[in-house]
């Protein structure tokens, strides 16, 4: 099988091709720049590297949220474009627990987070069983010190993953790893194929703009 893998749940972009288990080519960058402009040239690039003709890939997968609403809408979007244009299959993956991979080697509880700004964050907490990444807590929109309640009440190490951990390590209170994501390890992460048409990001928690127009719509 031929993967073409896509994450553009935040700032970091990573797009990569692999076969069966195996790593063809990828690109990952931590830069600030609008994804609508990187995606399709990386994924271009990425399938070229790779020496595969397009039509060889056997599916897409992305990373489903939570995240950057624009990240995630772009990703989104364009594997579902992607999918249906090439008649292959599509899978949704965490983007937490995408994250998560990255680190799997580390001991204990593995917390990857997203900073939700006000003192919150996007979380899970996900720990390696028998080689695969098992989710203790759901994801989740959490206030930091909510999160650190719940990581001391379940009484394990943990080590806290991405790139937003340097700028929370002040309100955090324990081991850091400031990985970004890397889309080659959704590969083992995928389960069930989505529905093309009906996918959407898992958002987790309203943006403020629809927030807004919710509330003007109850009020009316």
């Amino acid at each position: 099988m031929n993967y073409l893998l896509i994450d553009t749940s935040n700032q970091p972009l990573s797009v990569a091709v692999v076969q069966d288990k195996q790593t063809l080519s990828e690109i990952n960058l931590n830069i600030k720049k609008n994804h609508s402009l990187q995606l399709m040239p990386s994924i271009q690039q990425v399938i070229v590297d790779s020496g595969l003709d397009k039509s060889a890939i056997n599916a897409i997968v992305v990373a489903k949220g939570p995240g950057s609403y624009t990240g995630l809408r772009i990703g989104v979007t364009v594997a579902k474009t992607l999918a249906y244009a090439m008649n292959v299959e599509l899978y949704g993956v965490s983007s937490l627990k995408a994250l998560a991979a990255t680190a799997k080697n580390e001991q204990g509880l593995i917390v990857p987070l997203f900073d939700a700004r006000r003192e919150a964050v996007y979380t899970g907490v996900y720990k390696m069983v028998n080689q695969q990444l098992v989710n203790i807590i759901e994801d989740q929109y959490l206030s930091i010190n909510q999160l650190l309640q719940e990581l001391h009440a379940l009484g394990e190490d943990y080590t806290f993953v991405g790139p937003d951990t340097e700028q929370l390590q002040t309100h955090l209170d324990g081991k850091c790893v400031t990985n970004i994501p890397q889309a080659k390890y959704m590969v083992d992460l995928i389960e069930s194929p989505e529905n093309v048409h009906d996918f959407t990001p898992n958002y987790i928690k309203l943006s403020e703009a629809e927030r807004n127009w919710l509330n003007q719509q109850n009020k009316n």
